[in-house]
């Protein structure tokens, strides 16, 4: 394996959340493993405790209505990389909400170890909904696409 390809390897390790990576190629076999540093940390002897009368009160706070994805066929990444919907900065996206799509029309690119792979729908429709913004990773399986 050449020193770019294992920089590129390195890169899509350190920029995802996955924690190791093993790759082989014929005879030759790389295996990447992040490993998350940790801090020393400082402990002091117990303090003691002086229990003071405390008033409780209980208020319930209504979480925020999560939006709800539409129904449809969900398109899923195939791939960990980033997530580009145009095939260059400043041009037209591929699709957007509300255009109809075929099988076999490009929705968006996924970058993975400095190749760009073009996503095609799996069905024809309507894009409900993207759910991923642009130039944000994605991992393996994550939907990114509703077509309805």
């Amino acid at each position: 394996m050449d020193l770019r390809k294992l920089k590129a390897l390195v890169d899509l390790v350190e920029g995802s959340g996955i924690a190791e990576l093993e790759i082989s190629e014929g005879e030759e076999r790389v295996r990447i493993t992040r490993t998350v540093a940790t801090s020393h940390q400082m402990y002091s002897a117990p303090q003691p405790v002086v229990a003071a009368p405390v008033q409780v009160t209980a208020t319930v706070a209504a979480e925020p209505p999560q939006a709800a994805t539409p129904e449809g066929h969900i398109v899923k990444s195939p791939m960990v990389g980033t997530f580009y919907r145009s095939p260059s900065p400043g041009a037209k996206s591929f699709v957007d909400i509300g255009q109809s799509v075929n099988a076999g029309d490009t929705l968006c690119i996924i970058e993975a170890m400095k190749l760009l792979n073009e996503i095609d729908s799996d069905k024809g429709g309507v894009v409900k909904a993207i759910l991923v913004e642009n130039g944000q990773p994605v991992e393996y399986g994550q939907p990114l696409f509703v077509i309805g």
